[in-house]
Formats: C-alpha cells, structure tokens, sequence
C-alpha cells in the first residue's frame, strides 16, 4: 500500500514559516512584513478564471486592506513570467491592475511550508487558502478554500478586521461581526466573577454570554 504523505500544516498563533521568495516586486521575505499585517494567499494557478476573479476583488479592496496596516502577497506554482503575463492580462482584458506582489514558488517550498498542497484536491498545485499574518510574524488565522470555489475578498477582510478588533480591545466576536455591532466580554474565571457579573454594566444574558459596546 502506497502511503500518502501528509502536508506540513503551520500552527494558530504560532511563529507563520519564514520564507525567502522571488516575486513580481523582487525578493520578498516574511521579515519584510515585520510591523504590518500580511495577508498571504495561494491560488491553483495563473490565467484560470476562479483565480482571475480572486485577483480582481483583491484588488479592489487593496486600498482598504493597506488603510488597516495590511499588505496582500499572492502566491502560486507558476513562473515569475507567468505572473507578469497574466498580471498585464488581467489589465488588458478586466481593467484592473494588480498592485501587489505575486511569489513564483515553482520549487514549491512556500506552498509546502504553508500546507498549500493538498493530496486528494491537488498534488502539484497549490490550493486556495489563507493566511492572516500579524505585526509579529505570528500566524493569527487560517482558511482553505476547495479548488472549484472562490473565496469571498470581503469575507477575508471582515476577519482581518475581527481580530485587529479584538486584540485592540480584548474581546470576542460574535457570529458574523462587524464594526459597530456589539462585542463579546470574556467570561469570568472564577465563581466570584461570574456572580458579580450582572452588576457589571454589560449587556448580560447569563454569567458566561455578555456583549458590549466599543
């Protein structure tokens, strides 16, 4: 029986793996990012369509990923000169311009650091997943999508400012939140917290469930 090698998966706030990467604006390392946000993502492969539509969104919303202190870094298994091709393309024919870099990752190493490569969707190309790298160089978030469905750009941008959020103000998100909505209070540690809880001046439904405003 053949065995099958599992992907090297990284880990939640843990230390994302470095890397040292030829991309469309040069050499780019993970310590580059040090002191901003990252949003590193891979995508199957240059010129197919789910991926052109990933590109376009991002983007679009470029702009708003940089006014948090963020930066986008896209990376697939295709060569440095596929990367401009289907970058001009995408100007050419979609009218959009791709204004971050792309790694060309053809020895793989990035996309296998990164758990990118997923035997049973794809063996020799990267699948569409995510990463949300903070200020530390600490992975803070992770999501893999399959290869057949595109990522939603304003989903990834609602984490990213959930978790900007709630380190700024040490709190949880409830389902689904965003800015304006009420956040969740941590839960008290010990009976005598849960108990003084109601007299707190939160929004309490019961000694574990409070929100608040911010």
């Amino acid at each position: 029986m053949t065995e099958v090698t599992q992907p090297k998966m990284p880990q939640l706030n843990a230390p994302a793996p470095a890397f040292d990467a030829p991309t469309t604006h040069g050499q780019k390392t993970l310590e580059d990012y040090k002191g901003k946000w990252l949003i590193l993502f891979s995508h199957p492969a240059d010129f197919t369509p789910v991926c052109t539509t990933e590109f376009i969104a991002f983007a679009k919303k470029q702009d708003e990923f940089e006014a948090r202190n963020t930066e986008l870094l896209g990376l697939s298994i295709d060569s440095h000169y596929s990367h401009i091709a289907w970058m001009l393309n995408i100007k050419e024919k979609f009218g959009t311009e791709i204004k971050f870099p792309i790694i060309a990752d053809l020895s793989m190493t990035v996309a296998q650091a990164y758990g990118m490569i997923q035997p049973g969707a794809s063996d020799t190309s990267a699948v569409r997943a995510t990463f949300i790298i903070d200020p530390n160089g600490v992975l803070r978030a992770m999501v893999y999508y399959p290869m057949v469905a595109g990522r939603s750009i304003d989903e990834i941008y609602r984490l990213l400012v959930a978790l900007q959020t709630a380190e700024e103000h040490k709190c949880a998100m409830p389902e689904n939140w965003k800015p304006g909505d009420e956040v969740i209070v941590p839960t008290p540690a010990t009976p005598e917290a849960a108990q003084a809880r109601a007299g707190e001046g939160y929004n309490t439904v019961d000694w574990y469930f409070s929100t608040r405003q911010i």
